[in-house]
């Protein structure tokens, strides 16, 4: 369980490069969410520069820590979030299971594994260093006006790491659904463990247990 919900790749991905991972959810943001003033429509590599200054301007303003819940909240649904769309990437981690779930089954798996990542990463905004400097290289081949994958290079203890975002243009702007940290892709990291525990109790047996580690977290437990 906690290897499932504490990977190393995807922990390190979020502390790393901080800006847009951890979450990855644009469906539980509300509407004053789209509040934050960058320029979404833009090529998505500025985007991605722009959000990630934006968070350590902040951090360094007042640097959270890490029992500071509420104003992590904060910075999590006002300058992640809107930038993201983890309903799709809920659903492509479901694979097939998404289409045979009902639209309240799908509601809820999102908005369970929404508040899994947020309970579970929160507390790598405490361990920011705004020192950071990220780099940005071109962007691979193979990348279109509605979808693309920008490339960060973040510094990290053991040496630089390489994040690949990937994204996809909607009519509100660009939004990320996916990212790639040493190799493994988010979305291909949790699929698996998706379709063990549907295979294990079916689209409710993924529900429960989701809330179940969500109240875990939410109490201090792991």
């Amino acid at each position: 369980m906690k290897q499932f919900y504490r990977s190393t790749v995807v922990r390190s991905a979020l502390v790393a490069s901080l800006a847009i991972a951890g979450g990855i959810g644009l469906l539980c943001a509300p509407e004053h969410a789209w509040s934050a003033q960058i320029n979404d429509q833009t090529d998505p590599q500025a985007m991605i520069q722009t959000v990630t200054q934006q968070i350590l301007d902040e951090v360094r303003q007042k640097p959270p820590t890490e029992d500071d819940i509420p104003r992590i909240m904060i910075i999590v649904n006002r300058d992640i979030l809107p930038y993201c769309d983890i309903r799709r990437t809920t659903q492509y981690a479901m694979g097939p299971s998404w289409r045979t779930a009902t639209p309240a089954q799908q509601d809820q798996v999102v908005a369970q594994f929404t508040q899994l990542l947020i309970h579970t990463y929160s507390g790598a905004l405490a361990q920011v260093n705004t020192d950071q400097k990220f780099q940005y290289p071109p962007s691979p081949p193979g990348s279109s006006d509605s979808d693309a994958v920008v490339r960060t290079i973040a510094p990290g203890k053991g040496g630089q790491v390489q994040i690949d975002y990937r994204l996809y243009k909607t009519p509100q702007g660009w939004r990320v659904y996916d990212m790639n940290v040493l190799g493994a892709w988010l979305i291909q990291t949790y699929r698996t463990q998706f379709s063990d525990k549907i295979q294990q109790g079916g689209v409710d047996g993924l529900i429960q247990f989701l809330t179940d580690r969500n109240k875990q977290l939410a109490s201090g437990s792991e």
